[in-house]
This record gives C-alpha cells, structure tokens and sequence, in this order.
C-alpha cells in the first residue's frame, strides 16, 4: 500500500514559522527576564555581564578588540574596564613578549558573577524539561538539532550577510549594543557606554563602595 504525503499550503507553512518563532520569542524574553532580574540583584550592569561573558570565553582580550565587539570607542569601552576594574571584576595583564601589549582578563569574582547570574536560567530550563516526558524530550531534541542545522545553512546562504560566528557565539543573549552605545534589548532603558552604565542599571556588589 502506497502511502501519500500532503505537500502543506505555502500559507500555512508561514503561518506555521511565525507561530514558532512568536513562541520561541516569548520563551526566550521570559528567561531574558529573569536574568536581568538576577543581574540586578547582584548588581551588575548588562554591559559589565557582556564583557565578562566575552572574557570568560577567551580567558584574556586586547581592549580594542573588546571595543570592536561593544562597538565602542577604545576610550569609552577603556571607561568600562577602568569601572570594572575597581570593582574588582577584571585586571589587566601585559603580554611577557611585547610589554606594549595589554589584556584584559576575568578576576575569579567575576567568572562566579557570570555563574551566579546565568544560574537562574539553567534552573529554569532543567525544572521546565524535568515536566516533559521522554517522549517530548525526544521530539524537543530532534526540533532542536533541525533548527540548529537548518540556522547554520541559512547563515552561510549568503556570505557576509551576517555576524561572523565570533560575535554571535559569544554574544550576551538578547543583548545588544548598538552603534550609539545603547542597550537596544531593554526598551526605554538605553545604556550609554559613555555615561556610566553601571549607575543606570545596577547598585556595586555587597562590600563594594562607588566611586
């Protein structure tokens, strides 16, 4: 016996994508929430909580690199070390075969800030697939592997159409900065990278005075 496959409407198949990718958005803002909620009560800013994720990737970065990937000025994002570096979130290091050269690396207290804060949404993803079945668990993972592969051949369509792969690995999620500094992922909340972000979004780690 023959079995036939209905080619689905290509309506519904748009319907269809816009319907997950309303989902996954909804899901994602969700746990985007809960991070910021956590980072206030740690008292991180979002810029601070980028640069540390970028760190705790590549262990050390020269600052303009750094400032590349903020899209920042070398000054204002040297405004943001020099911040996170009273708070003794960051140091920098010179480079033992050319002095001239200076990185900046993660202090311990920062990695475990980043932990701390990222904490919650592991919590939050565990405890939310503990309720499916292994059933579920089997589809979640299979729509999972499609999507990324179906992403990654989307992204290199059309070369040079998108990030590279450097900034979008490493990229806080939901957080972007845009070419004027601001924090585009929090509506009527912009963050300047000239203005002291860290007095905008968050109070200084317990035992920490502002300066």
């Amino acid at each position: 016996m023959r079995t036939t496959t209905t080619a689905v409407p290509a309506d519904a198949r748009v319907a269809a994508a816009e319907d997950v990718i309303a989902g996954l958005g909804r899901a994602a803002g969700s746990l985007r929430c809960a991070g910021s909620q956590r980072l206030v009560r740690l008292g991180i800013s979002m810029t601070h909580f980028h640069v540390l994720t970028l760190l705790r990737h590549h262990d050390a970065m020269p600052m303009g690199r750094l400032a590349e990937i903020l899209d920042a000025s070398v000054s204002s994002a040297t405004g943001i070390i020099d911040r996170m570096e009273e708070r003794g979130l960051v140091e920098r290091v010179r480079v033992p075969d050319d002095r001239r050269v200076v990185l900046v690396k993660p202090t311990q207290a920062g990695l475990d800030l980043v932990d701390d804060a990222e904490l919650v949404k592991n919590e939050v993803m565990t405890g939310a697939l503990n309720r499916f079945t292994a059933e579920q668990l089997d589809r979640m993972a299979a729509a999972v592997a499609d999507l990324r592969a179906s992403i990654a051949v989307e992204l290199a369509s059309v070369p040079g159409r998108y990030p590279a792969p450097f900034e979008c690995d490493h990229a806080h999620p939901g957080h972007h900065l845009a070419a004027n500094g601001a924090d585009s992922s929090r509506p009527g909340h912009p963050i300047h990278l000239d203005a002291h972000p860290e007095d905008q979004s968050a109070s200084p780690l317990p035992g920490t005075a502002r300066t």
